[in-house]
C-alpha cells in the first residue's frame, strides 16, 4: 500500500530515504488522479523494499505542492538520494512509472 506523505514525514521518508521514492501528487476531486491510483498501488505492492511509493494530497498538503512547483495533477516525482530525479505529469501507464524507477 502506498504511504501517505505529509509535511511532517516528507523529510524523513522521502528526502532521507536510502532507496528511490515515487511520490504521487493528487487530489480527491481529480478524475485522472483516481484513474492513476490503482497504478500507484500496483507499484507499491511490487516494491519489495527496492523503492518506496507514496501519495501527497495537494489539498491537505499545499506547502509540499508549492515547494515542488506542482501546477497540475496528477504529477509523479521520483526522488533518489534526497534529490528530484524525474517527473511525470498526467495519467500515464504503469510501464512509464516503472521505467522511471530503473
Amino acid at each position: 500500500m502506498a504511504m501517505q506523505f505529509t509535511v511532517e514525514n516528507f523529510e524523513k521518508e522521502v528526502l532521507g530515504s536510502d532507496v528511490p521514492v515515487l511520490v504521487d501528487f493528487w487530489a480527491e476531486w481529480c478524475g485522472p488522479c483516481r484513474m492513476l491510483a490503482p497504478v500507484i498501488e500496483s507499484l507499491a505492492g511490487k516494491a519489495g523494499g527496492a523503492y518506496k511509493v507514496g501519495k501527497v494530497n495537494v489539498d491537505e498538503q499545499p506547502d509540499l505542492a508549492r515547494r515542488y512547483g506542482i501546477m497540475s495533477i496528477p504529477t509523479v516525482l521520483l526522488f533518489k538520494n534526497g534529490q528530484l530525479a524525474d517527473k511525470s505529469v498526467g495519467l500515464v501507464p504503469e510501464s512509464k512509472l516503472a521505467a522511471m524507477l530503473k
